[in-house]
């Protein structure tokens, strides 16, 4: 028969390397959880270096001659001259004058 201290060391073991084990589970999830999270966190940053880009390139072609022409004929309907506007009208549309 183990004497009572024998046993008792055994148990004393046992629940270290239970605690041991479980803290090193918790420590492995926790990483899990970070590594998610950066990798969301890239993916963000991605797009949004993606975005900045584009409005870098819009930014520089409407600071062309080019890109305020665009600018002026869709946003303000504005014409160069020497350009003939033409109006559809529509039989179903009723003019507002």
């Amino acid at each position: 028969m183990p004497s009572i201290k024998r046993v008792f060391l055994i148990v004393i073991i046992v629940v270290l390397l239970a605690i041991t084990v479980s803290y090193y589970r918790f420590e492995l999830d926790r990483i899990a959880q970070i590594r998610a999270s950066i990798s969301k966190s890239e993916e963000i940053l991605k797009q949004k270096r993606d975005n900045v880009r584009d409005y870098q390139e819009k930014v520089k072609f409407y600071k062309t001659k080019e890109g305020i022409e665009h600018l002026a004929r869709e946003q303000y309907n504005l014409v160069t001259q020497g350009e003939r506007v033409i109006l559809l009208r529509s039989p179903d549309v009723i003019p507002q004058f």
